[in-house]
């Protein structure tokens, strides 16, 4: 395994969840349905512990939080601009187009965080002493919540839209109702949405 990328892999884990942390409280400040603004809510909470469980595995390999690295510094740029992005749309006048903007930044931030975590899972898998078992654990409880934070997010930005352009959506997402956590659940959910409408 390749230290210097595993150490980079787990400083950009940890700065793609603090930037999480960020954009679950402006994206629940742009939340209109409150379905939605519920679900954020508990994903901060979820996204905050993430961050404690970063902390545990840079502890576990000896890597200073304060790190900078340049990867680190482009994780935050792209959080740094979700967030630019969210304010625009707020300050556009339109809360339900506000509210769009902010599902398509949780899903952007979250299809980097669900990458973090699928990789740290293969490094749990590799690696083995305490530095496994922090990971493991941490892969153990996170993955799943990440699963469902990518999924469900990306359901409700879907049928947002489709409400938006005046057709029949289903909200909650289907996602949501089958609390889909595979990608195989939201082909599905999808799938299912057409006899639901």
């Amino acid at each position: 395994m390749n230290p210097k990328n595993l150490n980079e892999l787990l400083y950009q884990a940890y700065e793609t969840e603090l930037g999480g942390v960020e954009i679950y409280t402006k994206a629940i400040m742009c939340a209109v349905n409150p379905d939605l603004k519920k679900e954020w809510q508990e994903y901060l909470e979820q996204t905050k512990d993430h961050v404690k469980f970063c902390e545990k595995m840079l502890e576990a390999y000896d890597l200073d939080p304060e790190e900078e690295t340049p990867g680190r510094k482009v994780v935050r740029h792209i959080g740094e601009s979700l967030l630019i992005a969210m304010d625009m749309a707020k300050d556009g006048g339109d809360p339900k187009a506000a509210e769009i903007v902010a599902a398509e930044c949780v899903v952007h931030a979250e299809t980097k965080d669900h990458m973090n975590w699928e990789l740290i899972g293969e490094i749990a898998k590799k690696e083995s002493g305490e530095r496994g078992k922090v990971l493991k654990d941490a892969h153990e409880v996170v993955e799943e919540e990440e699963d469902e934070h990518l999924y469900h997010t990306t359901g409700w930005t879907r049928e947002l839209w489709i409400e938006s352009l005046g057709m029949p959506a289903v909200l909650p997402p289907p996602e949501e109702e089958k609390d889909v956590k595979t990608a195989i659940g939201a082909a599905r959910a999808k799938h299912a949405r057409e006899s639901m409408t």
